[in-house]
């Protein structure tokens, strides 16, 4: 995952505020998560946020079908709908991902560490 932000990455606010959602659901402050990850040049900085735009929301709502099987979430769509917008790959940890066929690179970053 370090090799892909080094690359630079993005994440959607979408999935920038499901992150921070599990991250309070666990006791901490969203803020000062933010606050911290932006001091640290990680958030906007080596991640840009990208906010989610009219073709973001209409490639997850084609996407709805095509998922449905495997469960994807709203924000599970919206960031293969980024990825696709920006043509950059998808990092997932679920491996429910795997037999997704929707168009955009999808790299599963548990394998990819030792």
């Amino acid at each position: 995952m370090a090799d892909a932000i080094s690359c630079g990455a993005a994440i959607s606010t979408v999935n920038l505020g499901e992150a921070l959602g599990t991250l309070a659901l666990r006791g901490q402050d969203p803020q000062q998560t933010v606050d911290r990850f932006t001091a640290a040049g990680l958030l906007n900085g080596a991640i840009r946020v990208e906010p989610v735009v009219e073709a973001d929301a209409i490639e997850a709502a084609r996407l709805r079908p095509l998922t449905k099987s495997s469960g994807l979430s709203m924000a599970d769509r919206v960031c293969l709908a980024l990825a696709k917008r920006l043509d950059v790959p998808a990092l997932t940890t679920d491996g429910g991902w795997r037999i997704l066929d929707v168009g955009v690179e999808i790299v599963h970053i548990r394998d990819s560490q030792p």
